[in-house]
């Protein structure tokens, strides 16, 4: 059985994985369900493309995808892995399922479901050109098993080949490849992502390109979690403090604050202090349309190798309205109470 790390790789995994054996994966699956071997099994570059297949692109040689039958993935996906569930619970007790399931696939499942929540709403906005469209696209994501991105429910089970395990085509088929569609004729398969990029919350995130990327030009790109167009990232790296007061959506400026530095911010754009004490000096500066940013600024009394002593910037609540108030709030305190014996 595989562990959480490796399960964790699985889900992170970019590049072409081992085709011959995630093939091999999806025909076992379908042999685990009682059903009869996918005649062909078509590979995609991305999940964007085997919609774009579903819905009736053709290929380079002008022929399409043709007849793929009805989508099986109730039986290949969806009852075997509700059994599984059923008998580990009734082994387990309600107890031991629980904490079975937070030492396993708990800590994946967030970051995982919100990924495959992003690459189906980047699909959507760019396949669903009206309304009849948009309800197409959703049902044939609606259709797909999510392979890598399976790992945080597959991470709680054994997935392995021996015997006769119901699971073990589906693991197979997640640790090789990416999101792919069982259909009674066909099964279309897409490759992995060629690039991903997350921050330490395990967000999508990235400043300079994609923070995902698939091989036919699908991408999606996001900062700190947050999606961006392509060209606003291309823009962060001329910001001014003009251009940050001006924008009029509040998420996206809060994106230019974060890319531009609020200390360099506070610096450049004429703000001035609104109380100081021992602690430090208290910083505000109001934004239309948003809350103020109000920040503390700290030195630290422990000095640099070179006798230098560091200024750090600490953003504190909007309601804050003296500095020892910042401070102790970032250490969970009230300001009353917040006495330390030295600062750091």
């Amino acid at each position: 059985m595989m562990d959480q790390s490796s399960w964790r790789a699985v889900a992170a995994a970019t590049g072409a994985g081992d085709r011959a054996a995630a093939e091999e994966g999806v025909r076992l699956a379908y042999r685990r369900a009682g059903l009869a071997e996918p005649a062909r099994i078509v590979w995609t570059r991305s999940p964007r493309e085997a919609v774009r297949m579903l819905m009736g692109a053709k290929y380079a040689d002008g022929s399409d995808l043709g007849d793929t039958g009805a989508s099986v993935r109730d039986a290949v996906l969806s009852k075997p892995w509700a059994a599984e569930r059923d008998r580990l619970h009734k082994h387990l007790g309600p107890e031991g399922w629980s904490g079975h399931w937070r030492a396993t696939g708990a800590a994946l499942w967030e970051s995982t479901r919100t990924l495959a929540d992003r690459i189906r709403s980047g699909v959507v906005e760019e396949e669903a050109s009206d309304r009849r469209a948009e309800t197409q696209v959703r049902l044939l994501l609606l259709d797909a098993v999510l392979g890598q991105h399976d790992a945080s429910w597959l991470c709680a089970f054994d997935t392995a080949g021996e015997g006769e395990n119901p699971l073990s085509g589906l693991g197979a088929v997640a640790c090789n490849a990416g999101w792919w569609w069982p259909y009674e004729k066909v099964a279309i398969v897409s490759e992995r992502p060629r690039c991903l990029h997350r921050d330490e919350a395990g967000r999508l995130d990235r400043g300079d390109g994609p923070a995902l990327g698939y091989a036919d030009g699908f991408e999606l790109y996001a900062w700190r979690g947050m999606p961006v167009p392509r060209a606003f990232l291309d823009e962060l790296r001329s910001l001014t403090p003009e251009r940050i007061r001006d924008e009029e959506n509040a998420e996206l400026r809060r994106v230019m604050l974060e890319y531009y530095g609020y200390d360099r911010y506070l610096e450049e754009s004429g703000a001035v202090p609104v109380h100081r004490d021992e602690t430090g000096v208290l910083w505000r500066v109001e934004l239309v349309g948003d809350e103020d940013v109000v920040m503390v600024e700290v030195v630290n009394s422990t000095p640099e190798p070179d006798g230098t002593s560091r200024t750090y910037w600490l953003r504190v609540p909007p309601t804050t309205r003296t500095a020892r108030q910042g401070v102790a709030w970032t250490f969970g305190l009230d300001a009353e109470v917040y006495e330390p014996l030295r600062q750091t």
